[in-house]
């Protein structure tokens, strides 16, 4: 059995940093590229700290995954880096919000760094619905 890659791009989430895509959808799953808290429209990173950085990974992970034909309630596995493990309890908090029912799988794993700066990425695996 075989399956074709697509890529899946939007720009309504932020365009990637280096040489890799937004996602690829292979068969009825989509492979998120690692999001960081970059505001779509300015490339920047969103002011504030650890709370309104979660929001924005979700919101672009979200505008990813929407661009598939997918969506948060398909995520089966995510995997969340943080330079800063104190921040697991806020970061919990705004994670949480987002699924209220029958959360994922989810590794978080504390790394020395992330591009441009960031505190936090968030990486998913979702299926099509």
């Amino acid at each position: 059995m075989s399956f074709e890659r697509q890529i899946i791009s939007t720009n309504k989430a932020p365009t990637a940093v280096g040489p890799y895509s937004q996602a690829v959808r292979v068969g009825q799953f989509i492979y998120t590229a690692g999001q960081i808290p970059l505001v779509p429209e300015t490339g920047k990173l969103v002011a504030g700290g650890i709370e309104t950085q979660t929001y924005q990974v979700m919101q672009n992970l979200a505008n990813v995954l929407e661009s598939g034909g997918s969506n948060l309630a398909n995520i089966v596995k995510t995997t969340i880096y943080v330079t800063n493990l104190g921040d697991f309890a806020t970061i919990n908090q705004v994670y949480g919000t987002f699924f209220n029912h029958q959360p994922p799988a989810r590794s978080t794993v504390q790394v020395v760094a992330l591009p441009l700066g960031a505190n936090i990425e968030i990486e998913a695996v979702a299926i099509i619905s």
